[in-house]
């Protein structure tokens, strides 16, 4: 199977809607590259705030608002949208991604589980959703430094991965190998190909406390990279897949193997919620 993925390497606003026409923009070029899937980073639909006023004043309205037009884009598009976004829940707001698929159908959400940030509150499913066609987990940010995000769903059966994030700016240079080799690491340490958007750096404002560093990028399961952005460009980052490289293949050792870690990788396979209809 062909699926050609776009990762968005875009700055966005406080403002939701304002947040939604640039991300509607972008998913027209991405159909318009005949892209099947697209990805946005992390808090896309508020430019990932770290002002404390800034959540105490925020309501779920806008968001919601925001994200039914990025549905019925999606819808019209036929094209499938993994966009950073947050949502209410009884305990709090979570920093989420609402996954969208092709015909504007709403497959469900991935909250971050490990939590860089004090506003929000931790997720506590690890979702598989069919997405396009194909099955699919997910990242925000800091989890890249947690494998079992990725091991258990790629044990279940997952193929791809969809890594959103808005990490530290330029000015924490010493953060930068590790940002780029994590992703990699992801998808050749378990045989899947991960797809990452990260906001880009912004020259106007290089050292606020919500600056990321770009380098959007698309890693094929055996680690080497696709596409990859520069570190203040707003782009499509694009590439055409062939899922079946998608094979798995270290993650299915790490529980058919004969080690002393397979059972309790197996029990850990409790933890992930498959509603993608694939077999792991």
């Amino acid at each position: 199977m062909r699926l050609r993925v776009a990762a968005c390497q875009i700055l966005t606003y406080p403002d939701p809607a304002q947040s939604a026409d640039k991300v509607l923009h972008w998913m027209e070029q991405a159909a318009a590259d005949g892209v099947d899937v697209v990805l946005f980073p992390e808090a896309c639909l508020c430019g990932y705030q770290c002002d404390g006023a800034y959540w105490e004043a925020a309501r779920p309205e806008p968001f919601v608002a925001a994200e039914a037009r990025i549905i019925a884009a999606a819808a019209a598009l036929g094209l499938a949208t993994i966009v950073g976004t947050v949502h209410w829940e009884e305990d709090g707001v979570r920093n989420s991604l609402l996954v969208i698929d092709r015909g504007g159908i709403v497959r469900g959400r991935y909250a971050k589980t490990h939590l860089a940030e004090s506003w929000s509150r931790p997720g506590r499913a690890l979702p598989i959703y069919r997405v396009a066609g194909v099955p699919s987990c997910f990242l925000v940010c800091h989890d890249i430094r947690y494998p079992e995000l990725v091991r258990l769903p790629a044990i279940a059966g997952a193929q791809i991965c969809y890594f959103a994030s808005n990490e530290s700016g330029l000015t924490e240079e010493y953060k930068l190998s590790a940002y780029r080799a994590m992703p990699i690491a992801r998808a050749a340490e378990n045989g899947i190909y991960l797809v990452m958007a990260n906001a880009p750096a912004n020259a106007a404002d290089i050292t606020s406390h919500s600056q990321s560093h770009g380098n959007s990028k698309i890693v094929h399961p055996d680690g080497n990279v696709l596409d990859e952005a520069r570190f203040f460009e707003e782009r499509l980052v694009t590439a055409t897949m062939d899922t079946d490289a998608a094979t798995r293949w270290v993650a299915r050792r790490a529980v058919e193997d004969d080690t002393i870690l397979a059972p309790w990788l197996r029990d850990g396979l409790q933890l992930v919620s498959d509603a993608s209809g694939s077999e792991g």
